[in-house]
């Protein structure tokens, strides 16, 4: 059969476990929904359209939203109108994939050029959905269990064998593997044994209209934020995954190291507990006064992205000291606003922070080190002005239209490869 010249005009987008609706920061919502949301706004710039399939979890959502001209979310019927643990959502795939299969049915054929999952949930439902349309699969991990259990926080739960095996499967379908990092790329093709030519580096990017330098006092302002106060920033769901508990016990040994600093330290921790955090929804506050410093910490809910760039603004280092990113986007955000980041030396925090230029990366979790790196750069202005300078030099290299044209090519390029046709693009 003569397929003739095929075009890339509508994405089909799974996002089984979080919503792009969903507000980064708690739950299971963080950069994935930024990535997924700011990736599909690009795409509809380039005249692709993209539907989001994602599990509904409130009985009043619409069963079609749209984000803007060319990007739709559709709410699929699958289980309970609510928030379900991850460890509970394989039970809901069959109903999650009928809804999604339901979807394409109601069209003519060819409704959609190619799949785009997120996560491996998604990616075992993308996996069905491509063999009953016939069309290309690409997959983006995001997170990987086999990595996670080899940089297990202390305390965690190691990710379970039914998602190792989940996402074994879903590397040997997919048509094409999308990783964040090239540090990525080679875990993938190291502990997964992805074949290197299945596997494409597509940067994650960062929102340059809303994150880029602005008054640090004004932002403290807005915020309620001494102006002559030390800031120190940690941004992320409360979890023991993105350590949390490591900038707490740096700041404690900080204090005791320059007890002067007392009076003008502030820890703002901005975010809320999600996956074993919800556990101890009290952790941090409990962290906190155990350690002698509840007076110097403060805890915000997750906030809009106008409002994430305040804090990023008004404080004089971003703190990340996770014990696994894909890539990073908070290191990526903080820079864009100009405020230099201290991240720990893992994964995709290597790439979304230059070492010594835009911020410093850290090796290890030992809060006296952390301490130390930290009293280094609060007592060097010069030092933390010249990452400052830099820092939005860095970000500006990872704009989202950059990601979105970059997976156009990798979208294109699949087509062509299951195909085997010429390939148009109507750009």
């Amino acid at each position: 059969m003569t397929l003739g010249r095929r075009r890339l005009n509508r994405v089909a987008t799974i996002s089984m476990h979080t919503s792009p609706l969903d507000q980064p920061g708690t739950g299971d919502a963080g950069g994935m929904n930024v990535y997924i949301v700011e990736v599909a706004k690009r795409l509809a710039a380039l005249g692709v359209e993209v539907e989001i399939f994602t599990r509904q979890t409130a009985r009043d959502l619409p069963p079609v939203a749209e984000i803007v001209p060319g990007v739709s979310v559709r709410h699929v019927t699958a289980g309970p109108y609510e928030e379900l643990d991850r460890s509970d959502l394989p039970g809901q795939m069959c109903a999650f994939l009928s809804g999604v299969l339901r979807t394409e049915a109601m069209y003519d054929p060819g409704r959609y050029d190619v799949i785009h999952s997120h996560y491996w949930l998604s990616g075992q439902v993308g996996w069905l959905a491509k063999e009953r349309w016939g069309l290309p699969l690409v997959h983006t991990m995001h997170t990987m269990a086999k990595v996670k259990n080899l940089l297990l926080a202390e305390g965690d739960r190691p990710e379970p064998p039914v998602r190792v095996m989940g996402e074994e499967q879903v590397v040997d379908i997919a048509d094409q593997l999308v990783a964040n990092t090239t540090a990525e790329a080679e875990e993938l093709i190291s502990l997964y044994c992805a074949p290197p030519e299945k596997v494409s580096v597509v940067n994650p990017g960062v929102n340059l209209t809303v994150f880029q330098p602005a008054s640090q006092g004004a932002a403290r302002h807005r915020l309620g934020l001494p102006q002559d106060a030390v800031v120190l920033l940690f941004v992320g769901r409360i979890q023991p995954l993105k350590a949390p508990d490591v900038l707490l016990k740096a700041a404690a040994r900080m204090l005791a190291a320059e007890p002067a600093l007392r009076d003008r330290l502030v820890i703002a921790c901005v975010g809320g507990p999600s996956g074993n955090g919800l556990a101890r929804p009290s952790l941090l506050t409990d962290l906190a006064a155990e350690l002698g410093i509840s007076d110097v910490v403060r805890l915000a809910p997750p906030a809009p992205q106008h409002e994430l760039a305040d804090w990023y603004r008004a404080a004089d280092l971003t703190v990340v000291p996770s014990h696994n990113e894909s890539f990073g986007l908070v290191a990526l955000e903080s820079q864009a606003c100009g405020t230099p980041v201290v991240a720990a030396s893992v994964g995709g925090l290597r790439t979304a922070v230059k070492d010594g230029v835009s911020g410093v990366l850290v090796d290890g979790h030992d809060p006296q080190i952390w301490a130390n790196t930290l009293l280094g750069l609060v007592g060097k202005p010069a030092w933390r002005d010249f990452l400052a300078e830099n820092a939005p030099r860095h970000a500006t290299a990872f704009g989202w239209s950059a990601t979105a044209a970059r997976l156009v090519e990798v979208y294109t390029g699949t087509m062509v490869k299951l195909h085997r046709v010429p390939m148009a693009v109507n750009l």
